[in-house]
């Protein structure tokens, strides 16, 4: 059985991340959803909001689960028993960033392999650093989310 473990913060979902999600849903067998508390980064919506709406854009797809995590990805792969990372890159900038994350995952543990992979063109310039901007100013963030997420965003902000 092949399973991968696709992380973010996820804050919020986007149509790039299900987008790269679904398209990885038909390789694999099994594929978790991990939504990183992300301690690190200071979050629109809480765990449990961004938990809830990436179950939401996932219900009904059998082979997607959606979990939360906290601390290293690599005690979380082993927790799930799970070798596989899946990752998206846009541009080169995220490929410097995710090449290093990638090297650190190995040295913690060698059996971890992480899989790069490439938004849809309509989704290449993306990100839900973007989609929060979008919103905070009033911008209409529909092309972007799903639509509970656009509503989400517009309770929020």
């Amino acid at each position: 059985m092949s399973n991968a473990i696709f992380p973010g913060t996820f804050d919020p979902i986007t149509l790039g991340h299900e987008s790269l999600i679904s398209r990885v849903a038909c390789v694999f067998d099994n594929i978790i959803v991990g939504v990183a508390a992300g301690v690190h980064k200071q979050a629109v919506f809480s765990l449990g909001e961004r938990l809830a709406l990436t179950k939401r854009s996932f219900a009904g797809v059998d082979n997607v689960q959606v979990l939360s995590f906290s601390g290293l990805l690599a005690d979380f792969l082993r927790e799930h028993e799970c070798r596989i990372i899946l990752r998206g890159l846009r541009a080169v900038s995220d490929f410097d960033f995710e090449v290093q994350l990638s090297h650190i995952n190995k040295s913690l543990d060698v059996r971890i392999e992480t899989m790069f992979l490439s938004p849809s063109s309509e989704y290449i310039h993306l990100s839900s650093t973007v989609v929060r901007e979008v919103a905070q100013l009033g911008g209409d963030v529909t092309k972007f989310v799903s639509p509970h997420v656009a509503e989400a965003l517009l309770r929020k902000i």
